[in-house]
């Protein structure tokens, strides 16, 4: 992408603070975006957004909560007047529970900002998109949104509800110029993974030979320049896509 492949537009970023999210917010910003860059960790917010400059903002919201994604929202309206790419990055990881193990209180914690908080932003945004006549949303599944041996139970579901909310919102709103697909990252050398001596010591024993974590790790900027494609007018027939962004493990 050139310096100016993203001119004029404004690109509202969940789980900027770290990660793939910030990968996403600097390299935007990097080809001309205005980026909001948002996370419920209003420190890693405001640490990207200072990196970037002017040319971003930060704001502090938990996705899983509607009010705190309706006053996201209003604040990247209230601050550039339009949003027009959306990447739903934000998530969190299970404990690689298996069905069996995990309690219900993750379950229900995982689904909640894995997935409904993805839903939660994309119905915020939605509305100020088709108001304008179009945009792109880019959600971060997961390589565990395609296969059932990645992850825990309660990730794996989770990121196969955002595969296919990613799907229902492509063909709802293809006539509205509105696009949305979805990367899936492989093993990425992230704050997740960083934290695998905390995986439930069954599930990820059994999960290990099929996720082979620390094999072969990508870099969240590799994941980043996935999401700048897709938001780009060089994707402008690209809608609906799942993309795995995984060194070819998903061809395995």
């Amino acid at each position: 992408m050139t310096s100016s492949t993203f001119d004029h537009r404004i690109v509202l970023i969940t789980g900027a603070g770290s990660g793939i999210g910030r990968a996403m917010a600097i390299a935007f910003a990097k080809a001309g975006a205005r980026v909001v860059a948002c996370d419920i960790d209003p420190a890693g917010a405001e640490r990207t957004a200072a990196d970037i400059g002017e040319a971003a903002v930060a704001v502090a919201a938990d996705i899983s909560d509607e009010a705190s994604v309706a006053a996201m929202t209003e604040t990247a309206i209230g601050a550039y007047g339009r949003i027009d790419v959306l990447c739903n990055n934000a998530g969190i990881m299970d404990t690689m529970a298996l069905p069996a193990d995990i309690t219900v209180q993750q379950w229900e914690r995982v689904l909640r900002v894995n997935l409904t908080g993805t839903f939660l932003v994309t119905h915020a945004v939605l509305p100020h998109m088709l108001r304008q006549g179009g945009g792109a949303i880019v959600n971060t599944a997961s390589e565990a949104g395609i296969r059932g041996g990645a992850a825990g139970a309660a990730y794996t579901a989770s990121k196969h509800g955002v595969v296919g909310l990613t799907k229902s919102v492509a063909w709802a709103y293809a006539k509205d110029g509105i696009r949305c697909n979805a990367i899936l990252p492989g093993p990425t050398l992230t704050g997740i993974v960083e934290s695998a001596a905390s995986f439930d010591p069954v599930g990820s024993a059994r999960l290990a030979p099929v996720i082979a974590l620390g094999e072969r790790l990508a870099q969240p900027e590799q994941m980043a320049d996935a999401a700048l494609f897709l938001a780009s007018d060089a994707a402008s027939f690209v809608n609906g896509a799942i993309v795995p962004v995984d060194g070819g493990w998903s061809a395995a």
